[in-house]
């Protein structure tokens, strides 16, 4: 069996152990010293078994992802995300957001979509912004009269956001990961998250317009609330979260820091939003630590795991086994771009989206080369897709992670039939994407030149 051979070996013996839910960091680093230990193999090894070069390979890469920079940023992001979650701040912007768009068709569910954008831009994790909106939003949209499969498609889909717009904990991933500006990622995801976001609006409001029994308007005594009350109301709530994000976002936007400054900002700034709710106290401070530490960990281990396999992969020839094959089939650029979004989406349904980015994107970017395509293009598509993955029966994370927290009554089934049209509408954002790659490109090309 040639290098090659046993390269693809080695990843199909991968796939299918995360099939059977072995851990993936682990089964990354197990893999990747156990192919490893064949491939630096030397003739006098067999007396000197930790001499292999595979073990200062683990041990290189390791310290490598300790010492990245860019991933600072990760931990910090993941603090803030915590904090204002753990410190009930969403339950006051939902409300508020509910009140202020009283006159909106639809707008218990227009208020759980803009509080999971924003909620999304301050956390970037889909499991907590569906389960802490379907605990908060989804009974009070059934308990209004909405539509079941219409309120779990809204949680759903709006819980997926944080993954696209920034600060997304994805693109910090997909930057270390390709060597790009996580600078010019975030300006990147910024058009095309607004107009992600804004397609579900304008989907909720037509579909209600068409079908007012999907969302009962509220009676009199919520609806008639005194214009200075809502002002107050939005400036309590809505107000401090949006100026921390914003002001996060604009010192890495218009260079005023590097993410992890921003993020180290963040961090403190969600602290004191706590504190000033009077939320902050030991017990939720101690919970926000303990998960940063969890999920960071989490990362980094699956960075040293990735770098560890893929490392090996391409050094037994699998990556140029790959490369040669797929220009072996005389692809265009769009019909390259095709087949990569359908990979992407497949493997969306085992897996997370950090193993997606850490394991397979890289085995992508080299074509990506090829075929001069953008790769911060390729990205924003990534990012765009991999909500698709959480949208779509039958793995869709989001529609599990609801229907864990549902009232009893709220099947899976309902969920799934919930969260297709959004989908939808995700494939149509990448559809337009296509289209108009300057939804992603303009701004990032704009501010900050057109790279090189």
């Amino acid at each position: 069996m040639s290098n090659p051979e046993v390269a693809l070996v080695q990843l199909g013996i991968f796939i299918f152990l995360i099939m059977l839910g072995f851990p993936i960091c682990f089964t990354l680093m197990a893999l990747g010293v156990g192919f490893g230990y064949y491939a630096y193999a030397t003739p006098d090894q067999m007396q000197h078994i930790f001499s292999n070069r595979i073990f200062d390979l683990l041990v290189n890469q390791t310290y490598s992802v300790m010492v990245n920079d860019v991933l600072v940023a990760i931990p910090l992001f993941l603090f803030m995300g915590y904090v204002v979650e753990r410190a009930n701040i969403i339950d006051r912007l939902f409300y508020s957001m509910s009140i202020a768009a009283h006159k909106v068709p639809g707008s218990l569910a227009v208020a759980s979509l803009a509080t999971c954008a924003l909620f999304a831009t301050a956390t970037g994790i889909v499991g907590a912004v569906v389960t802490l909106m379907g605990l908060l939003a989804f009974p009070a949209m059934l308990r209004a009269g909405y539509d079941l499969k219409l309120s779990a498609g809204v949680i759903c889909a709006g819980g997926c956001l944080g993954i696209m717009i920034p600060p997304s904990i994805l693109l910090i991933v997909y930057g270390a990961m390709s060597g790009i500006s996580v600078v010019r990622l975030y300006a990147g995801a910024m058009l095309p998250g607004l107009l992600l976001t804004g397609l579900y609006v304008l989907y909720v409001v037509g579909k209600v317009i068409l079908n007012p029994s999907l969302a009962p308007k509220p009676p009199k005594e919520e609806s008639e609330i005194p214009t200075l009350q809502i002002i107050w109301l939005l400036v309590t709530s809505f107000v401090p979260l949006s100026v921390l994000i914003i002001g996060v976002l604009g010192a890495v936007l218009f260079g005023f820091g590097t993410p992890s400054e921003a993020a180290a900002v963040g961090s403190g700034g969600a602290l004191l939003l706590a504190a000033g709710y009077r939320e902050l106290n030991w017990e939720r401070l101690k919970e926000s630590v303990f998960l940063t530490v969890r999920t960071s960990a989490m990362v980094c281990w699956l960075f040293v795991g990735s770098a560890t396999f893929a490392s090996v992969f391409a050094y037994l020839g699998g990556e140029a086994f790959i490369k040669q094959f797929v220009t072996g089939l005389n692809l265009s650029p769009f019909q390259f771009l095709l087949v990569a979004q359908v990979i992407i989406f497949l493997l969306g349904w085992p897996l997370e989206w950090t193993e997606i980015i850490i394991i397979f994107v890289p085995i992508f970017l080299p074509l990506v080369d090829h075929f001069k395509i953008d790769p911060l293009f390729f990205g924003i598509l990534v990012a765009l897709n991999l909500q698709t993955a959480f949208l779509s029966p039958p793995m869709a994370m989001a529609c599990f992670y609801l229907k864990g927290i549902a009232p009893p009554h709220v099947t899976l089934a309902d969920i799934f039939r919930g969260a297709m049209p959004f989908m939808t509408i995700v494939i149509i954002t990448m559809v337009l994407l296509y289209i108009f790659p300057e939804i992603a490109m303009w701004l990032p090309d704009k501010v900050y030149g057109v790279a090189k």
